[in-house]
């Protein structure tokens, strides 16, 4: 049974400690993220601050390395590095525990990480690596996947599930709506690259979860 766990962690205890000092207004959301056994490479947006004060500063930083735009969108732009300080829970996690980052998003106060893991034995042994390893890994939330009518039997975050539904109750998904996708961001008090990723996330996990399952095969 899966386990979706929300975990906080000081910024300090974590990746990009430097930049955000350096650039207190950077907002940073994980887009996805592959795992060595010694390094971290997400792709993530940044959609807040000066992108010339958060590249200065990530050149300054030793936990980050080749720093490179991917794409932009607007107010944000995506990045790929390689992030090499401070990141032994999130390799633990991928590697040896096979949980997978749902959302991620970073501040100058706190990193907020949401993970599902594939039961709570695996969920445990997280928790028992942070603890031996001194890692200030805070259980924010936690749910199990039990009940067929809550979102998270889809596999959608809370933030997924508040983007699809206030897009909704706006009429965006209306055939003849005058609703914006920057309308329901600013419902919302997110950039409008943060919403279009929760909703395409959002819409792979229902699709996955629902639209691909195979169905039972029928009697002759």
């Amino acid at each position: 049974m899966s386990v979706f766990a929300e975990f906080h962690i000081p910024t300090d205890a974590f990746a990009l400690e430097f930049t955000f000092e350096a650039a207190p207004e950077t907002v940073i959301e994980i887009e996805r993220v592959a795992a060595t056994s010694d390094l971290l490479t997400p792709y993530f947006w940044v959609s807040e601050g000066s992108f010339d004060d958060f590249e200065a500063a990530a050149d300054a930083d030793s936990s980050i390395e080749n720093l490179e735009r991917i794409d932009e969108f607007e107010d944000s732009i995506l990045y790929r590095a390689n992030w090499t300080e401070n990141i032994e829970s999130i390799v633990y996690a991928y590697t040896q525990i096979g949980a997978v980052i749902l959302e991620a998003t970073g501040s100058a106060e706190v990193w907020e990480l949401q993970f599902r893991f594939d039961d709570h034995g695996r969920l445990e042994q997280f928790q028992e690596y942070c603890v031996e390893h001194g890692l200030q890994f805070e259980l924010h939330r936690l749910h199990d996947v039990t009940n067929p009518k809550t979102s998270r039997q889809y596999e959608l975050t809370d933030k997924q599930r508040d983007a699809l539904v206030t897009a909704w109750e706006a009429g965006y998904y209306e055939t003849d709506a005058d609703v914006t996708l920057e309308d329901v961001a600013d419902e919302l008090g997110i950039s409008q690259q943060a919403l279009s990723n929760r909703l395409r996330r959002g819409y792979d996990s229902l699709i996955e979860t629902t639209l691909t399952v195979t169905p039972p095969e029928e009697d002759d």
